[in-house]
């Protein structure tokens, strides 16, 4: 289709899923002739305008996007990550495992091994083999996540007039993680909690309020940049194992002991497992629960870039 724009009048294609109840609008577009600008995302991903979404998952071969090309090599497919908001995200942990189970399930991939290219590098996938319930893969999905980044700035978030220490993680994008006593400190977590120093996140943040639920098991609440409170986030489950292992005295690049958390969202269980090389795999569900075609009056076509 190279050299070929989409015509207005083409029904387009979504999907919508879910990993946790974190969702997403799903946008199968290989050839990247789809334009989607931030008020068209915005609008798809509303909950009474659109079909309703934590973010857009844009599918695109890593070939026939600018930003993806360098990793073609390395893998074929790129996730065009973006916000609720519209705006770019680098990573989404529980969209990589939706956006796997998407190319399982258009046979595009196979369960075992593939890579996906994200703005925040490409990561590795394993989608367990498993047998369809009523059409629909189910099982769980892993994905190796990167190693995390501890700057060891001093962080500070408030929520009404109370305020918490927090750590400074990065997962490939920017996390703040404060333990709390009780997950109702975090307050309603529409608005972006206040931070401080600016400087330390100019871009935003994600923000996790954790809390212990026994060993080695946290639950957590967040405020995704861009998203507002959601059910579940991949990166920050990630960020909040590894903030916990740290506060606990444990780093499997000292011990040479690997760590596992089990953290629950208000979405379901996701457990995090960091390994000696540092790497941080990310296992839990990813589940497809509806398709169609979305009005094309809502998307500009453009040709390929």
């Amino acid at each position: 289709m190279d050299g070929v724009s989409t015509s207005q009048t083409s029904p387009i294609a979504f999907l919508k899923g879910h990993g946790t109840e974190n969702d997403f609008v799903i946008v199968p577009d290989p050839d990247n002739v789809i334009d989607l600008p931030a008020p068209t995302v915005a609008t798809l991903c509303d909950r009474r305008a659109g079909i309703g979404g934590d973010g857009l998952l844009h599918v695109v071969r890593s070939g026939a996007h600018p930003e993806a090309r360098a990793m073609a090599d390395k893998a074929e497919w790129f996730m065009d990550y973006r916000n609720a908001d519209g705006s770019i995200a680098e990573m989404c942990g529980n969209g990589v495992r939706v956006f796997a189970r998407y190319l399982e399930r258009a046979g595009l991939v196979e369960a075992g091994d593939l890579a996906v290219a994200t703005r925040g590098g490409v990561k590795k996938v394993h989608i367990a083999k498993t047998e369809s319930v009523s059409g629909s893969a189910v099982g769980d999905i892993t994905v190796s996540m990167g190693r995390a980044l501890l700057p060891g700035d001093g962080v500070t978030v408030t929520v009404d007039g109370r305020s918490w220490p927090a750590l400074n993680v990065n997962m490939g994008n920017p996390h703040a993680v404060a333990f709390v006593d009780d997950l109702d400190h975090a307050g309603d977590l529409y608005s972006a909690p206040p931070f401080s120093p600016a400087s330390a996140y100019p871009d935003g943040v994600n923000v996790e309020f954790v809390a212990d639920r026994g060993e080695r098991h946290v639950a957590m609440r967040v405020h995704e940049r861009g998203s507002g409170e959601t059910r579940s986030c991949g990166t920050g489950a990630c960020a909040v194992a590894v903030a916990a292992a740290r506060r606990d005295g444990a780093d499997p690049a000292v011990t040479g002991v690997p760590v596992t958390y089990t953290v629950d969202l208000p979405g379901g269980r996701l457990v995090i497992t960091e390994r000696l090389d540092g790497e941080i795999e990310m296992t839990g569900p990813a589940v497809i629960v509806a398709e169609g075609h979305i009005d094309p009056a809502l998307i500009t076509p453009a040709g390929p870039r």
